[in-house]
């Protein structure tokens, strides 16, 4: 496929869509099965692209598709230039670039540049090529500690918990930051860098408009010769010369990565996942870097509105210093779903989970038993929140489910789970499978339209209410309030500006949008009165009247 053939079928042609779009996240594993082996396929998404079409999205975003022994939900990538084979044929993932395309849906792929699968024919090579060869210089391999090299060099731990230095065969040790599947790259190898521009090329060829960038903080590394303890490794800054987390020099490799995207017509996009200090996001969605970078503090919020302002005003402050636009979200595969998170009691915030899970961890340990889950009250201000968000400046994530109002799955057998965090840590973590759990279509059958056969992950039974089918044709289903927003967003768009309304109440917040528009959020439960004369009220998320928002509701007033 060339540029030129490209540009012919690429939906509108915006440079700048990005700034302001409706982002719908596909987990692909888990969102449509076409052929009944209980995964989710290439095909299966191309199969529901007039609902994402109906629902009235700017772009979808693909998890990783990749061939993959699937050690970390398809984030242990064995070939980054193909499609894993339980999921379809290249030729099937152009059919659905083409079907999105088709519906003006922009296509933002998953890359995942600071560790390969183990099973990737590089990782494979460095394990037969042997100490001191060429092929294990693209990993980070070191000798061992002790006399006979059998202690790790050093006593660092994964993220996923367990040891992070794994030992081979012949006794060399290599690190991973993650799964022990999943070996970290040494991003100072040209080999390395030229390879990810190839398949960053690879994939804009094929019309893809964007890449989400995982974990973009962790790629380059300085390792001494003695390594640092755990201890004096988690006390060094944040400063951007940390041995091993959001250094300076990776924005060389980003700014090698935005020429490649910039050589195309329109730029290719690219947004970074990376958890860092408030002052370093601005390096991140730099333009001559990333250029956009994920914003999780709503994600980690309570349902209050004093954080909600702080969040909102300074993530607005921190776009304005890169000439970025922000992002928002309030839920991904990563976290328990907002809707659950909501409707759980309030912790205090060294109880939180640093995914921004909080106490939602010790709910899910309890089989989703305790503490109580009150899930009215976490419908309710999911709806809220999501108005809220989706009346800011700036582009929204969500994530496949949410406009379902789906709640976490609690309750997956030990011997049904995927997540590496539940192995590595048991009775500790119990995972992100929750928020995997494929979705229901249809009120019937063996996985609720899902596909024909069993899903990978199981289904609860309730999951039935939330069926997409069920919803369609009720207007006060969450679908939708979804796709009611989504089509009023389109006209509250204009300017990346919001000014802010008194409003007379610590738990109400108001502002106003360019062309007369206005969110009102009551983050309490009394009833809050306002001034509606000449407004009409264009959105609710709950049933109001003019002139009145009741508790644990968004309304969107056009004046």
């Amino acid at each position: 496929m060339t540029n030129e053939t490209l540009h012919a079928t690429s939906p509108k042609q915006t440079p700048e869509w990005w700034r302001q779009a409706v982002v719908y996240q596909v987990y692909p594993r888990s969102f449509a099965d076409s052929n009944g082996d209980g995964l989710g396929d290439i095909p299966g998404i191309t199969s529901r692209a007039d609902y994402l079409k109906q629902l009235g999205i700017n772009a979808v975003w693909l998890s990783p598709f990749y061939p993959s022994a699937l050690a970390d939900g398809g984030y242990d990538v064995a070939d980054y230039r193909n499609v894993d084979p339980r999921l379809g044929r290249l030729e099937d993932f152009d059919e659905m670039v083409s079907a999105l395309h088709a519906r003006d849906i922009k296509v933002v792929v998953d890359i995942v540049p600071n560790h390969t699968s183990d099973q990737h024919e590089w990782f494979q090579a460095a394990l037969k090529a042997g100490r001191g060869s060429k092929e294990r210089e693209r990993y980070i391999f070191r000798d061992g500690n002790g006399p006979d090299g059998n202690e790790p060099p050093a006593d660092w731990v994964s993220v996923f918990g367990g040891p992070a230095w794994e030992q081979v065969e012949d006794g060399q040790w290599y690190f991973h930051n993650f799964a022990v599947e999943q070996p970290d790259l040494n991003w100072d190898h040209p080999e390395v860098r030229e390879d990810f521009l190839k398949t960053l090329r690879f994939w804009s060829d094929r019309g893809v408009d964007g890449f989400r960038i995982d974990v973009a903080h962790m790629l380059t590394k300085d390792l001494p010769e003695a390594l640092p303890s755990r201890a004096e490794l988690e006390a060094l800054p944040y400063d951007g010369n940390h041995p091993i987390i959001d250094r300076d020099d990776v924005h060389e490799v980003y700014a090698e990565w935005r020429k490649v995207f910039n050589s195309y017509d329109p730029p290719r996009t690219a947004v970074a996942e990376a958890w860092v200090a408030r002052d370093r996001v601005p390096k991140y969605a730099h333009p001559e870097s990333l250029g956009q970078a994920f914003n999780f503090d709503l994600l980690q919020a309570d349902f209050d509105a004093e954080q909600f302002r702080t969040i909102v005003a300074d993530n607005l402050e921190l776009a304005s210093r890169s000439g970025s636009s922000s992002t928002w979200v309030l839920s991904n595969h990563d976290v328990v779903r907002h809707a659950t998170r909501y409707g759980l009691p309030d912790f205090a915030e060294e109880a939180r989970n640093p995914l921004g899970a909080k106490n939602g961890q010790a709910w899910l340990l309890t089989g989703g038993r305790e503490p109580e889950l009150n899930w009215a009250k976490g419908s309710r201000r999911a709806r809220a929140a999501t108005l809220f968000m989706l009346g800011l400046p700036g582009s929204s994530y969500l994530y496949q489910g949410e406009e379902l109002g789906l709640h976490e799955v609690a309750d997956i057998p030990d011997e049904a789970r995927q997540d590496p965090t539940f192995f590595r840590s048991p009775g500790v973590e119990v995972g992100r499978d929750g928020c995997r759990v494929p979705l229901p279509w249809e009120q019937e059958g063996p996985s609720f339209g899902f596909g024909a056969a069993a899903p990978h992950l199981p289904q609860p039974a309730w999951m039935a209410e939330y069926a997409a089918s069920v919803q369609d044709d009720d207007p006060a289903s969450s679908l939708n309030l979804y796709r009611q927003a989504l089509a009023a967003r389109v006209k509250l768009q204009t300017r990346e500006t919001l000014d802010w309304v008194e409003s007379g109440r610590d738990d109400v917040l108001r502002f106003t949008r360019p062309g007369g528009w206005e969110v009102i959020t009551n983050f309490g439960t009394d009833p809050y009165e306002y001034d509606g004369a000449g407004a009409e009220v264009v959105i609710a998320s709950s049933p109001t009247e003019p002139g009145v928002v009741v508790g644990e509701t968004t309304v969107w007033l056009k004046y």
